[in-house]
């Protein structure tokens, strides 16, 4: 006796109209609308994100973007204080810039006083904020400290300072008198005033990076110090080895802010002599680039040139910038493996140590159980 199976009939048909759900194809009809609030929504999500940094944007065209476009246009051409725009020069105001021993002297100085007060600085900032790292007492009221010159205005710090280096009745000139010493000209010498404008931006700037590093100091897992302890590293060997690689970053950043704010320094020349009827001293031993610059806009009226040299600093600073980028790169590419390692190693130690504790306490358990 046999059974002839049949095969499932097909759903039926309506109308002729083969069914949507059989064949798999969306229905059209039965799909909902999109509502208002889901294409506000969607149009929120591709458009906010441009809106919020919009105006960091706006204001970096009309701040930023704007007058360095619009000075570059002042330079190429022969633009007075007063008569305004004249004819088109092209790049004869660069070319008589560069041939300008005024010029050269400028940024001699500006370089000059710059290093005088850069390396000194880093390397104070440095040893305060390894200071501050440690357990002290009122660490909150140290800190804060070293804050009090970078809050006091640079006009009042350059007002105490040139009369502190007065070459005639200076507390600095009546200090060397009392020790036998010849006193020093130090408005009226390049050397000599260099170090105390030099000394005033050091007085004001430590402080702040100080603490910039003394942030990155405490950043740096304090285990890599307690296992570099335990194998018997000193302090200036932790110092170097670790803390100084585990800060590189944030010293990175505080070199290349020291730079720009350096290349661009006129505050504290300008006011260090103002009994001096030339900017920057007698024989102009320490006019800047930015107080040569201020010169030709206000004291001689020629805006094209002042703009040329404003244009030449801006270079002058982005290669440097730039300099500071590659060496920065390559000293944190090349740090960074020793870092790994030195991480490393100090992870391998302390898994030693932690064993040695163990198998030590564990032996002196045993000897107390026998006994």
């Amino acid at each position: 006796m046999t059974s002839i199976i049949s095969p499932p009939s097909a759903p039926q048909q309506k109308h002729g109209r083969p069914d949507a759900e059989s064949t798999g194809a969306p229905s059209s009809g039965n799909s909902p609308r999109p509502s208002l609030r889901a294409k506000f929504g969607a149009l929120d999500v591709k458009v906010s994100p441009y809106l919020y940094i919009a105006p960091f944007f706006i204001l970096f065209a009309l701040v930023g973007l704007f007058p360095l476009v619009y000075t570059f246009i002042v330079s190429i051409n022969d633009w007075d204080l007063l008569s305004g725009a004249g004819d088109w020069v092209g790049l004869e105001n660069y070319v008589t810039e560069l041939t300008d021993p005024y010029f050269w002297n400028s940024l001699f100085n500006t370089f000059s006083i710059f290093l005088l007060s850069a390396i000194p600085q880093l390397i104070a900032a440095t040893f305060i904020a390894a200071i501050l790292d440690q357990n002290l007492r009122a660490k909150t009221f140290w800190r804060m400290s070293i804050l009090l010159p970078y809050v006091v205005t640079p006009v009042a710090v350059t007002l105490i300072f040139s009369s502190a280096f007065d070459e005639k009745y200076g507390l600095i000139n009546n200090i060397l008198q009392l020790l036998n010493l010849d006193p020093v000209a130090w408005k009226s010498e390049v050397f000599p005033s260099h170090i105390a404008i030099a000394s005033m931006v050091n007085w004001r700037w430590t402080g702040y990076n100080a603490l910039i590093l003394l942030a990155a100091m405490q950043a740096v897992p304090r285990e890599l110090h307690e296992s570099a302890a335990l194998d018997g590293a000193g302090a200036f060997r932790r110092f170097f080895s670790i803390t100084l690689p585990g800060i590189r970053p944030s010293m990175i950043f505080v070199i290349i802010t020291a730079t720009v704010g350096g290349l661009q320094i006129f505050t504290e020349p300008k006011l260090f002599n103002p009994s001096s009827s030339t900017l920057g001293g007698p024989n102009r031993e320490y006019q800047t680039t930015v107080l040569y610059l201020w010169d030709l806009a206000f004291n001689r009226g020629d805006f094209g040139k002042a703009s040329a040299v404003a244009w030449l600093l801006f270079l002058i600073i982005i290669l440097v910038g730039l300099l500071n980028f590659l060496i920065s790169r390559s000293i944190a590419s090349s740090g960074g493996g020793r870092g790994e390692k030195i991480g490393r190693a100090a992870r391998r130690s302390a898994r030693k140590n932690a064993q040695l504790l163990a198998r030590e306490a564990a032996q002196e358990n045993l000897k107390e159980h026998r006994s």
